[in-house]
């Protein structure tokens, strides 16, 4: 789309720009030292910043990039904030000839008093596509290298990273420092320069909505990676998102809500075609799950519960979340899926980060290039020929409810309770479908699979105990004649 940014923003002189460019500017960056920018002059006018104090500054709509350009794609921009200090340069493209926005305070409307008004040097921290009728966004890119959407329900949830690095341990956050804007016939092609301590990066990131049907946004990724120094432990298409307490969490409860998470499970379709659920958890403390595969076809962090009754939240409508799934494009090889959960007491920070892990070791020097689609939508891709999972829940193991004690319980003993659901199981009856199930350690016993009254959905349970102080790694699905009939669903439980 050939179309001149309009509206009041005032443009620095046109570049030479492309993709080409933009990855020799990358790989040349990563033969110098690395210098960290420096913090703002007048920064502790930004350190006295709230989240209440930076949504005081409104990107005034005249200012929209393309405004009042047939078709084209709006974008506003976001100031600095005490969260986001660090500016970014921001361009438009037009005619293969790049210009920057050019910062004002005149771009906001915001109090008389008010902080980015007493700086002395002041920028952008990012920018946001906006919905028709620039009422809300569905695309937005803020502080270091995140950026998230909010399709198909307009409500933002999890995020996805340019890049993961060390994630788990002391974990280096390498930022989008510069942004190029190309409005295309179906959304915006977003090019972003990558830097951090050991890595420099170019995208190009292709985004638009999805019309008609579920709805939803999809972005082609691809990006060049360039290695300043070794990378312990590289993260490709990183997804974060909150995990608090679910259906699987037991008696434990910190808040009115039943259930507090914007994804509850890490779905995988593995290179081998397996369907995999692994739900998530608010573990006792950090941990690390590797699940090893070759050219996956695809793996996310879903909000699978999309029924408003399990969370009773009327405010942030965890029920809403946008659930995030990566498509590789190209052949990523040999690796493995990384789930990371940590452990957190409440829901005001990201504790779940699920990525690609490329086997071959990252050395200085080393270049990696990956495509992918990211999509924000309603679910994980269908899972085809198996039912999938919908529900886990845990309790005491042994024959609860009796006598109203703990007489029938098996000391230490967890219950399991995993719900089925999908046209694999419709026509079956019970003593038809067998829970296939084993752990890494104690003992399983109790196992059955039925259909549950008045629903649709098939339940899986057994009973694991003996643990004797130590986790286990649980695998379980249903199958009938050998032939899987359910997603695999795997899950670790903590003493």
């Amino acid at each position: 789309m050939s179309a001149a940014p309009v509206g009041a923003a005032e443009l620095g002189p046109p570049q030479p720009f492309s993709f080409d460019d933009l990855k020799q500017k990358a790989k040349a960056l990563s033969k110098e030292a690395y210098v960290a920018p420096p913090p703002p002059d007048d920064g502790d006018h930004l350190k006295g910043m709230t989240f209440d104090t930076f949504a005081q500054a409104v990107y005034k709509p005249e200012m929209e990039l393309w405004r009042g350009v047939p078709g084209a794609q709006t974008v506003r921009l976001f100031p600095q904030g005490r969260f986001y200090a660090e500016p970014v340069g921001i361009y438009v493209i037009e005619n293969n000839a790049a210009r920057e926005v050019v910062y004002s305070p005149d771009y906001f409307n915001m109090p008389g008093d008010h902080p980015l008004r007493k700086l002395k040097s002041a920028g952008f921290a990012g920018f946001r596509l906006m919905s028709r009728g620039g009422t809300s966004d569905w695309l937005a890119y803020l502080g270091a290298s995140y950026f998230r959407a909010s399709d198909p329900y307009d409500q933002y949830g999890g995020s996805a990273r340019g890049l993961a690095i060390n994630t788990g341990e002391p974990e280096e956050f390498p930022r989008f420092t510069n942004f190029w804007l190309e409005p295309n016939s179906s959304g915006m092609t977003i090019y972003a320069l990558l830097e951090g301590k050991s890595v420099t990066g170019a995208y190009r990131m292709d985004s638009r909505r999805i019309e008609g049907g579920q709805g939803g946004a999809l972005q082609d990724i691809e990006c060049e990676l360039y290695f300043r120094a070794p990378v312990h432990l590289l993260g490709i298409a990183p997804l974060t998102g909150m995990f608090w307490y679910g259906e699987n969490s037991g008696s434990f409860r910190g808040d009115w809500r039943p259930e507090v998470h914007d994804c509850d499970g890490l779905s995988m379709w593995t290179g081998r075609g397996e369907r995999i659920w692994r739900p998530l958890s608010n573990p006792p403390r950090i941990v690390t799950n590797s699940f090893l595969d070759e050219n996956p076809k695809g793996y996310g962090l879903i909000q699978r519960d999309r029924n408003f009754e399990n969370y009773q939240d009327d405010s942030l409508f965890y029920d809403r979340r946008p659930s995030m799934w990566v498509e590789p494009l190209s052949d990523w090889g040999n690796g493995s899926i990384k789930l990371v959960q940590l452990p957190t007491p409440n829901e005001t920070e990201d504790n779940i980060v699920a990525f690609w892990n490329p086997a071959q070791p990252v050395e200085a020097g080393s270049v990696v290039n990956a495509r992918y689609r990211l999509y924000w939508g309603l679910d994980s891709p269908p899972a085809g020929d198996v039912a999938r999972i919908v529900a886990t829940r845990i309790g005491l193991g042994g024959l609860g409810g009796r006598d109203l004690d703990l007489r029938h319980t098996k000391p230490g003993a967890r219950k399991f309770m995993i719900d089925v659901e999908g046209k694999t199981l419709e026509n079956e009856v019970r003593g038809g479908p067998q829970v296939v199930v084993t752990s890494s350690h104690g003992t399983i016993s109790g196992v059955e699979a039925f259909p549950v009254i008045g629903t649709k959905r098939w339940r899986m349970m057994f009973d694991l105990g003996d643990l004797n102080g130590q986790a286990a790694d649980i695998r379980a699905y249903l199958a009938k004649d050998g032939q899987a009939l359910s997603e695999t669903w795997i899950y670790q439980i903590f003493p």
